[in-house]
């Protein structure tokens, strides 16, 4: 799952090089395509019934789910990039979002978003512990949200309607992971639980509905989204973030949770 994992994050990260006023969505689904086949593996969206495409690229008021195609993008858009690979019958799969044409370009509320998101993923990866409650995980990425819109002087909304999940040799299994608190301790965490983490949260109401498409996931206020993952295991010895270029080292050192990766 390390080499899916390593080889979704490399992927995404060139994608977010390439990502540029006057690219298109399709343009980057096409360079993600090449550059996971080149690399060995297998797009596992495209495997998915009904979808044909490497990525899931949500811009602005599009929360998931995301078709790429024709849509050009423009400076100050603020885009979410989801991908999946299989490697020998291994999945990883992971998200960002990103400002085209770089933070400069971005509305401070957009780049608040995106943080407030992508701290969230993290806070929920600290509540993943050998023997810890797997709702613990949505309670931690809720507080950090609430958190982040005292200090961003926002109400940030949480999509409950899509949650994270277990993955290991198909990208969707059971447990669902969500993305919020709910009542109960859920499944106890065991050693070895790989789990796909994916906070999407909005600047608005979290209230979305399904274009005609029947994929694309947009905030029926029209307010923008922000959508983080990734790929995470837990060991008896601390956590392993698959999808992460450094397995998560840096971060995880800096929230305190020992990084557990195997040799």
């Amino acid at each position: 799952m390390r080499a899916a994992g390593l080889l979704v994050g490399q992927t995404l990260a060139a994608v977010a090089a390439a990502i540029a006023d006057g690219i298109t969505t399709g343009q980057l689904d096409a360079l993600a395509e090449d550059f996971i086949r080149s690399h060995g593996g297998r797009p596992s969206f495209q495997e998915v019934p009904g979808y044909r495409h490497t990525l899931c690229t949500s811009v602005n008021e599009e929360i998931v789910h995301g078709i790429p195609g024709a849509r050009v993008l423009r400076d100050g858009d603020l885009i979410s990039v989801d991908c999946g690979a299989i490697v020998s019958g291994w999945h990883g799969d992971a998200a960002i979002s990103a400002i085209v044409g770089g933070d400069a370009a971005g509305r401070p509320e957009d780049l608040a978003l995106s943080r407030a998101t992508e701290a969230s993923l993290w806070a929920g990866i600290g509540a993943m512990r050998v023997g810890g409650r797997l709702y613990a995980v949505g309670e931690a990425i809720e507080a950090s949200i609430l958190a982040s819109g005292e200090r961003d002087g926002r109400e940030y909304g949480i999509v409950e309607e899509y949650v994270g999940h277990a993955i290991g040799q198909e990208m969707h299994l059971d447990p669902q992971i969500p993305n919020y608190g709910v009542q109960g301790k859920g499944p106890i965490l065991a050693n070895g639980f790989t789990g796909a983490l994916e906070p999407m949260i909005t600047l608005g109401s979290p209230d979305n509905r399904v274009l005609d498409d029947d994929w694309t996931v947009v905030t029926i206020d029209g307010f923008r989204a922000s959508h983080w993952e990734h790929t995470v295991a837990i060991r008896d010895g601390g956590a392993w973030v698959l999808t992460a270029l450094d397995g998560g080292e840096a971060k995880l050192t800096e929230l305190g949770i020992p990084y557990a990766p195997i040799r």
